[in-house]
């Protein structure tokens, strides 16, 4: 059976990119004008012959580079930029997420073309998925996020997760813009990264917290030294001194994994003048309220339904990190460690806003940690409670007039 122009090509295609030794993932700029090279030769060629003819040159060189060197049927939803998150539930069931807001695609898979996606997407990563490692949390050369899990831990076929990386906003000015903040909210939260105050930002998931933790780490001044530390690298914090690390798994070994509760230990060995986590889950939390209750200012972020269950979870996570740790300890540490929580929500649209900023003002009674709303949402908008954040001198001590900045006048002007 005769061979299609793009079989032909792809078939041409392929045997240059092995000839030459390039890496598609790699350099995709060298397999793009390779296809070209390509798709012009066959051009000619087909005029004195009885190959036959390509309809559409341009439609079939991106047709050939998202297979080559993207992530084939995936990759034109890779390239939209309306599309924050794709899921794939099983071959046919590929989801994405535009604005917040699921839609299924009709994007249908074969399980050996999902497999073979996946693995492209790891090789960069230096990251493994087997039986033994049944999940994975990778990065993919645009910045994406990875997580994939396979059978038998799945019902019957992987499941793949990939967040795409896309930055909205920089700033707290720009998520102002973008209706996530007040004017007076944002600057009152970049006075207080000024100021050196602990913020932890909550929220679920996609809520935009990582967006957040960014723009607050925009606000520290350009002069201190910054160090993060990841599961995997997804904070862009744009400051010229900065150093950023991430957890490493185990090898084939079952050697030489750096868990997050290190990294945080070792980050306090690096002169930070900030540190900021990605987010804690387990029992790092507590390795991150000794580090920033040592005087060192931080950020964090944290999965909660609001900023008391936030709290809630803080005095909690520690405890898993042995019975030695009690809530005794905990407790009286996340009051005197956190002095800002900031909690953000997707509502219903897939609009991202901050819900509520409270203050820890350090103080406890019993196993209750006392807070106060800084600012709190009232008939849908965000506004000033009658709550203030702890440590007044540090704000003084960097130039700013908190009382002014806080009064509901100033803020509307």
């Amino acid at each position: 059976m005769a061979q299609s122009a793009q079989e032909v090509v792809d078939s041409e295609v392929r045997e240059l990119i092995r000839r030459r030794g390039i890496d598609p993932l790699a350099d995709a700029t060298a397999v793009r004008h390779l296809i070209d090279e390509v798709i012009n030769d066959y051009g000619d060629r087909a005029l004195t012959s009885s190959l036959p003819p390509i309809p559409d040159a341009q439609s079939l060189a991106a047709s050939l580079l998202s297979t080559v060197a993207g992530f084939g049927p995936l990759q034109p939803l890779l390239d939209d930029p309306e599309i924050e998150e794709i899921w794939v539930n099983a071959p046919d069931r590929v989801f994405v997420a535009r604005r917040g807001v699921s839609e299924l695609t009709t994007i249908i898979l074969t399980a050996s073309e999902l497999a073979d996606l996946v693995e492209r997407m790891l090789r960069t990563s230096g990251r493994r998925l087997d039986l033994s490692t049944p999940f994975v949390d990778a990065l993919m050369p645009d910045g994406s996020r990875l997580h994939v899990v396979i059978p038998d831990v799945t019902r019957r076929h992987m499941a793949v997760n990939i967040r795409k990386f896309i930055v909205k906003a920089q700033r707290l000015n720009e998520l102002v813009a973008l209706g996530t903040l007040t004017p007076h909210a944002a600057a009152f939260l970049d006075a207080s990264m000024m100021a050196g105050l602990n913020v932890i930002v909550a929220g679920g998931t996609q809520s935009g917290k990582t967006t957040l933790l960014n723009c607050l780490a925009a606000a520290i001044p350009p002069k201190e030294r910054v160090v993060t530390v990841e599961e995997v690298f997804e904070l862009r914090v744009p400051l010229p001194d900065v150093v950023s690390m991430q957890t490493r798994q185990e090898n084939l070994e079952g050697q030489g994994a750096i868990s997050l509760r290190r990294l945080i230990k070792e980050s306090l060995r690096m002169r930070p003048s900030r540190i900021i986590v990605g987010e804690v889950r387990q029992a790092e939390a507590l390795d991150m309220l000794i580090a920033l209750n040592s005087g060192l200012p931080g950020a964090c972020s944290i999965h909660a339904n609001s900023a008391r269950e936030a709290v809630q979870k803080l005095c909690t996570l520690p405890l898993l990190a042995g019975e030695n740790i009690s809530a005794a300890f905990v407790v009286p540490t996340v009051a005197s460690a956190v002095d800002l929580i900031v909690h953000t929500r997707l509502e219903t649209g897939g609009r991202r806003r901050v819900s509520e900023i409270v203050a820890l003002s350090g103080r406890t009674e019993g196993s209750i940690v006392e807070m106060t709303d800084v600012f709190h949402t009232q008939r849908g908008q965000l506004v000033r409670g009658q709550g203030f954040p702890p440590h007044p001198d540090r704000y003084e001590r960097a130039g700013i007039d908190l009382p002014r900045l806080l009064d509901p006048a100033g803020g509307r002007s």
